[in-house]
């Protein structure tokens, strides 16, 4: 619905910033990583995901936007919110409380101590977390390999192309990576794509 932001921030808090798009204020809940990133900024852009929850008691419901300042964090958060109890305000929690690095690696080490530091998440939620998206994040994310080359952007705009046409993001990642890291890795974003489709 709302991709992304760009404007002055009029108001910054470490729990919401206050984005003015030609006139219009817009109040983005961010956390602390996405604060850290844009507190010392006059303007900017922030990623969108627009969230919508409903109290089954009232039947009201809460539209909100959360912002980021990375597209990691962003896809993160997606992926967080995909897990039966986890809300967005849990979600919101969880990355104001971790780097998304070190939350991957709470993920892959199935930590489950230190998920449950988190407020409002216990044990049975932690593990379910730590279940649900073992699969679904790639641990080669920031492969220094890949990171320090060009293949970096390459790979980032082959996985937007990947999931956008409905494909697993953690499954197109592991293609990706592996085409990547192959003798003979694809030179163009177009032949990634055409090759990895034959694999997944």
């Amino acid at each position: 619905m709302i991709e992304y932001l760009t404007g002055k921030f009029a108001e910054k808090n470490p729990a919401f910033v206050v984005v003015d798009v030609n006139g219009l204020g817009y109040m983005v809940q961010v956390s602390l990583n996405t604060y850290s990133d844009v507190n010392g900024l006059e303007e900017g852009t922030l990623l969108i995901q627009y969230s919508v929850s409903v109290d089954v008691r009232s039947g009201e419901s809460k539209h909100q936007l959360f912002g980021f300042s990375t597209n990691h964090e962003r896809q993160l958060f997606r992926q967080l919110v995909t897990i039966s109890g986890v809300s967005s305000g849990i979600a919101h929690m969880i990355l104001s409380s971790f780097k998304p690095d070190e939350f991957q690696s709470i993920v892959f080490e199935g930590d489950i101590k230190t998920l449950t530091s988190v407020k409002g998440i216990g044990p049975k939620l932690a593990q379910k977390v730590i279940a649900e998206l073992a699969d679904k994040i790639v641990r080669d994310e920031s492969d220094p390999e890949i990171a320090s080359g060009g293949g970096n952007s390459l790979r980032q705009e082959a996985l937007s192309a990947l999931t956008a046409l409905g494909f697993d993001r953690g499954g197109s990642a592991k293609v990706i990576n592996q085409l990547l890291k192959s003798e003979s890795p694809p030179e163009s974003v177009e032949d990634l794509v055409k090759t990895a489709l034959k694999k997944l």
